[in-house]
């Protein structure tokens, strides 16, 4: 395939899935999942706020190797066991080859972190994982690749059938340093222009900081975006990864709010 005629975007099939036509699609939920009460306590409140889909990490990525790592199968386990309980769809990260049998056993929407968007072993064993189970898979951007290397990424993920990709921009890597990594919006207008694949919009990530998460949530909805995942904690003071950038249950509140109200301008509902 030609990158410079764009992507072929087979796998793009319009379904009823984690992306509806006509609506912004909301994940909310820990970086990490530290414990039952933890996880818990925070699916009570974005369940009560109407939120369908939590997300929350299992097998953690990290930068530092002394940094939390996650529980790995014992918070799959509670990823499914609480998901289950307050009926809400699990979105969690697949890191390797290896686990991602594993995660999918557990987890309905998988998905591929920043630092794996070019690990193209990966994204072929869970897109077959996805055409085989019928799940749908979210692909983070690398931070520093280009849109064109995303989206060629994302064929990867279709080599076996359709499966529902669903693209996340999470910030890229740039000179300034007031943000935690530098929010793209512009992928949100260049994604539409070059695929036909559905684009959602990380804030936490990109900004680093829970006050600037709300601010960057209604941009990306008059951009256009298709959906947010923000990282969301019953008490972010005392999480073990990513607190600074979590929102708590006001705050999360209150992004609903505003975000339906941009939603409204647009012609959307929020899910």
């Amino acid at each position: 395939m030609n990158a410079d005629k764009g992507t072929s975007n087979k796998q793009n099939k319009e379904v009823d899935g984690l992306i509806k036509k006509g609506y912004i699609t909301i994940i909310a939920g820990p970086c990490a999942i530290e414990n039952s009460k933890q996880f818990e306590e925070t699916a009570k409140v974005i369940s009560a706020l109407g939120i369908s889909y939590m997300r929350g990490g299992a097998y953690k990525p990290r930068t530092s190797p002394y940094s939390f790592q996650g529980l790995e199968e014992k918070g799959l386990e509670i990823l499914k066991k609480i998901g289950e309980k307050y009926n809400l769809k699990t979105v969690t990260e697949v890191t390797d080859t290896v686990n991602a049998d594993i995660v999918a056993d557990y987890a309905d929407v998988l998905q591929i972190g920043t630092r794996n968007m070019s690990n193209f072993a990966l994204l072929k064993k869970v897109g077959e994982i996805a055409f085989k189970r019928k799940k749908a898979v979210i692909l983070k951007r690398g931070w520093a690749s280009h849109i064109k290397e995303w989206l060629l990424a994302s064929e990867y993920l279709g080599l076996e059938g359709e499966v529902e990709v669903i693209l996340c921009e999470r910030g890229i890597r740039t000179f300034d340093t007031n943000t935690r990594f530098t929010l793209d919006l512009a992928a949100v207008p260049v994604i539409r222009k070059l695929s036909k694949l559905p684009i959602i919009i990380d804030p936490s990530h990109a900004m680093g900081q829970s006050d600037l998460v709300i601010p960057m949530s209604r941009a990306a909805v008059a951009a256009g975006a298709d959906g947010l995942i923000v990282e969301a904690h019953y008490d972010p003071a005392s999480a073990l990864v990513d607190g600074q950038q979590s929102l708590n249950p006001k705050e999360i509140e209150e992004l609903l709010k505003q975000v339906k109200r941009v939603a409204s301008v647009i012609g959307k509902k929020v899910r």
